[in-house]
């Protein structure tokens, strides 16, 4: 997936999603093209996108939405 899909599926600016790939909470892979390097995102980036940018929008911060957020993550073992 790439990352303007990311962008429009998640409704997220383009800057607030390269800071959570900055903070390590999303890994896209990162294929080279050329001098350029294009992301490819998989679907469970996209969920916790989503997740994380919904608790940001709620007033959460960073870490804090990161942690709801996979919590939340469907397929994720809740136990602590």
């Amino acid at each position: 997936m790439k990352t303007s899909d990311i962008i429009y599926q998640a409704n997220i600016p383009r800057h607030k999603l390269y800071y959570l790939e900055q903070k390590g909470y999303v890994t896209p892979e990162r294929i080279p093209k050329g001098d350029l390097e294009i992301r490819e995102y998989t679907e469970e980036d996209l969920q916790k996108v989503i997740l994380i940018w919904k608790y940001l929008q709620d007033g959460f911060k960073h870490k804090v939405a990161y942690q709801k957020a996979m919590e939340e993550l469907p397929g994720r073992d809740q136990e602590a």
